[in-house]
């Protein structure tokens, strides 16, 4: 094996995602032959001794790819220290090793979730940098309009943060809309994660979700997959997704709009006032076009 970066190492062994990894790393508990290692270490997993918390690191000659339909009532963690069920309880034991969910689904939220032991390929499925769209089918209260709709496509802000703009799509309505009781669905494709966003959405333009699923993951869609089911991803699976998050997807500039002054804006500064006259300042000033010059009346003075 070729030589790389100490976080990439321990990825893509299953140990965490690379964030996580430069975490312990900061923590100062993965060492590298016996020294402690920092941040732009490299290692070549083949010949190096990589420990974290003194227990040796093993790459994985090769990795597991899960795909679960989540059920409701499930926390997407490895464990909870205050005991409601996870989704690493419907994994069989044999494939538990090692293996992360990738992203998160809320408790309430079911629907297409990948698992794997493969740290790199979790970080580059998760992060929005990577352009890996989720989709969802959401179930909300009542009819929004296009205004609302439109609101939330441009995105909004959650906890001091804008979202990024996001698809929103009609599907169907049950009930009348002037029923009390309608229900709207709609397919919602995010380039983001946040906790609760979709939900958060819908609930701030006044109409709360019923349900919500998770239908698509970029390019991976699974109709047939029974809800507490999972499988294994096909090699072209995982060479479609890996290919969908090849290249890094750069943020959208933000549009600059011209405003004028106003309550809200800064004034423009305005140049500093010419000093007030004063006597002194007299023979310092040139005469003007509009002013009868002093020198003329002397020369006529001589001339007489």
């Amino acid at each position: 094996m070729t030589v790389e970066r100490v976080q990439k190492i321990l990825a893509r062994a299953g140990v965490a995602a690379r964030r996580k990894a430069e975490d312990l790393m900061r923590e100062g508990r993965v060492t590298v032959n016996g020294r402690v290692a920092v941040l732009g270490d490299k290692a070549d997993p083949a010949s190096d001794s990589i420990k974290v918390d003194d227990k040796r690191v093993q790459c994985a000659t090769s990795h597991c790819y899960l795909l679960l339909n989540k059920p409701r009532g499930y926390l997407t963690a490895v464990e909870d220290d205050a005991g409601r069920p996870t989704v690493m309880q419907l994994v069989p034991q044999q494939w538990r090793k090692a293996l992360i969910p990738v992203g998160r689904l809320d408790y309430q939220t079911e629907g297409l979730l990948l698992l794997t032991d493969d740290g790199e390929f979790a970080q580059r499925i998760s992060h929005p940098r990577y352009g890996c769209h989720k989709t969802y089918e959401v179930k909300v209260k009542g009819t929004p309009d296009e205004a609302q709709l439109d609101r939330l496509r441009r995105g909004i802000v959650l906890e001091g943060r804008r979202t990024s703009p996001c698809r929103i799509t009609w599907m169907k309505s049950t009930g009348s809309r002037d029923e009390e009781g309608g229900n709207t669905w709609f397919a919602v494709e995010l380039s983001e994660g946040r906790t609760r966003q979709v939900r958060e959405m819908f609930f701030r333009i006044g109409h709360s979700v019923q349900k919500l699923r998770r239908v698509a993951i970029g390019p991976l869609r699974d109709a047939e997959l029974p809800v507490g089911a999972l499988r294994e991803l096909s090699e072209r699976e995982i060479s479609l997704l890996r290919r969908t998050t090849d290249k890094v997807v750069a943020k959208p500039a933000k549009s600059r709009v011209a405003k004028r002054p106003g309550a809200d804006s800064p004034a423009r500064p305005t140049r500093p006032a010419r000093p007030a006259h004063s006597p002194s300042s007299d023979s310092k000033r040139s005469p003007s076009r509009s002013e009868p010059s002093r020198a003329r009346p002397a020369r006529a003075a001589r001339a007489k």
